[in-house]
């Protein structure tokens, strides 16, 4: 009996993910592109947000918080480099967050590989520098990380400041890297 229950159960737990039929549910946020300015973690003013952080969207402070994915700074030998935790000692136990570069135009980055991430490397960065960015897991129930695209934009020497443009997927499991409502 116990069996036959458990079968007839199954079917309608199968299409739980959302009405569309999507596991993933249906997407929270849409993908925006943003242009951001982060500071270097050295030689700036605390309250110049060093760092991004694909679920909030949006640059932070590191004096603030440790969530972020990746930060910026200029190294002692005057190399502009994106610093993924894993560099900073912040340490992640799976799939920590890394960086693909790609040949690819921004705009035709469409969706983010699942592997290949550079998480243990300083990333130096010049303009026109495109990457794949693969962020820290903040969707717990799902056990996926977040995904973005960039490119380097400028810099500003004097204010030792990386200017970039970005397209954050907050939305847990999407790897699309499109504008719009995702997909997937």
């Amino acid at each position: 009996m116990r069996r036959l229950l458990l079968v007839l159960l199954l079917p309608p737990l199968v299409g739980i993910g959302g009405c569309s039929g999507n596991p993933l549910g249906e997407p929270q946020f849409q993908n925006v592109v943003d242009t951001v300015i982060l500071g270097a973690l050295v030689g700036t003013p605390i309250s110049v947000p060093s760092a991004y952080s694909i679920s909030a969207g949006a640059p932070v402070r590191t004096d603030q918080t440790s969530q972020f994915d990746f930060a910026y700074n200029v190294d002692s030998a005057g190399r502009r480099v994106f610093l993924p935790p894993a560099v900073l000692g912040l340490t992640s136990t799976t799939a920590p967050p890394g960086f693909l570069p790609t040949d690819d135009a921004f705009d035709q980055i469409d969706r983010a590989p699942l592997n290949g991430y550079l998480t243990f490397d300083t990333i130096p960065i010049a303009v026109g520098d495109r990457f794949i960015v693969r962020g820290r897991v903040v969707c717990t129930v799902l056990g996926v990380p977040l995904y973005a695209k960039l490119q380097v934009l400028s810099f500003d020497d004097a204010d030792r400041q990386v200017t970039f443009q970005v397209l954050a997927n907050r939305n847990c499991g999407f790897r699309s890297l499109l504008p719009g409502t995702p997909e997937d």
